[in-house]
């Protein structure tokens, strides 16, 4: 039964990593720069997801195991409980109270990684579940089935990427889309975002990624903190600063979710910066997918993650063999 959770786990996060890809190379029309980041996020971040699949169901010969590990912890009632209520809070927030999605987020999780610090990681993944918009789920009744589902992936997938960025972010995607298909619906139209606007958006995201990073690690804060921060000031600050800054808030706060990876997952503030230049130029290309959908900055933020860590992989094992070559 674990082997079935845990794979069932895995396959929702690559499988909602390559629906927004291949989601975003379609819509609205197939365009040359889609197609050619699209594919190359995957064929890079194809190399990490083979390496983690190997990891999480092989001995390390190549033979494939079942057995191992207690997925299902005792407090996974209550983590996914946790996903569920925060979803709920944050779409109430979001829409009820007029926070928005980006800053009603980022308040749950700054509350949760200071107040409920054993479930923050979980809250924060439902609070991404209640950034969805009112136009894809209109009432919080259907947010909470989202959440719900969420939090079931939470907990199945709590050996799978641990230490990337954006992970909490697919999960959140992932109800929200297997909610939605169940149900129906449509989501929101969106015209996606003109290219000439990453020579701001790309920017935006290494400083967010960095600093997140600086402050998850360097200043002790913890990485739902650092993230939670970043989206606070962020939220507040760029819509009335920046024209066109309700835009940036959500870059800078999809970009927080690079500044969430472990250092043994992306190693330096330069992987880390990389990562966020990635993370820019991916917000780009997927704003046409799964428009209104909780939990999209999270898993543009975890393919771009993917996708550095894979291509840092590719670079070492070709030094490698040059290296024995020699």
């Amino acid at each position: 039964m674990q082997w079935v959770v845990r794979g069932g786990g895995f396959v929702a996060l690559v499988g909602t990593a390559l629906a927004l890809v291949a989601g975003a190379v379609v819509e609205p029309v197939v365009s040359v720069a889609s197609v050619g980041v699209g594919g190359w996020v995957v064929v890079v971040g194809g190399v990490v997801v083979g390496a983690e699949g190997r990891s999480l169901f092989g001995d390390g010969d190549g033979r494939v195991v079942f057995g191992g590990g207690e997925v299902l912890a005792r407090g996974g009632v209550v983590e996914v409980v946790a996903v569920a209520g925060a979803a709920a809070v944050t779409y109430a927030l979001s829409v009820h109270a007029g926070f928005g999605p980006v800053l009603a987020s980022a308040v749950v999780g700054l509350v949760a990684g200071v107040v409920f610090s054993d479930v923050d990681a979980a809250a924060y993944c439902g609070s991404f579940v209640g950034m969805v918009s009112p136009v894809v789920f209109p009432s919080v009744g259907v947010v909470l089935v989202a959440g719900l589902v969420a939090g079931v992936g939470f907990v199945a997938t709590r050996e799978s990427f641990a230490g990337f960025g954006g992970k909490l972010g697919t999960l959140a995607l992932f109800g929200c889309a297997s909610t939605g298909l169940v149900l129906g619906v449509e989501y929101a139209a969106a015209s996606g975002v003109p290219w000439a606007s990453a020579v701001v958006v790309v920017p935006t995201a290494a400083v967010a990624a960095v600093l997140t990073a600086g402050l998850s690690q360097r200043f002790g804060l913890g990485a739902v903190v650092a993230s939670a921060v970043v989206g606070v000031v962020a939220g507040v600050t760029l819509p009335v600063v920046v024209d066109g800054g309700g835009r940036l808030a959500a870059v800078a706060f999809c970009a927080s979710f690079v500044g969430m990876s472990s250092r043994e997952r992306l190693g330096s503030a330069r992987s880390v910066g990389a990562a966020g230049v990635v993370c820019g130029v991916v917000f780009v290309v997927v704003a046409p997918a799964f428009a209104g959908a909780g939990g999209k900055l999270g898993t543009t933020a975890f393919v771009s993650c993917l996708a550095v860590a894979g291509g840092s992989r590719s670079v070492a094992a070709v030094r490698e063999r040059v290296a024995d070559a020699t």
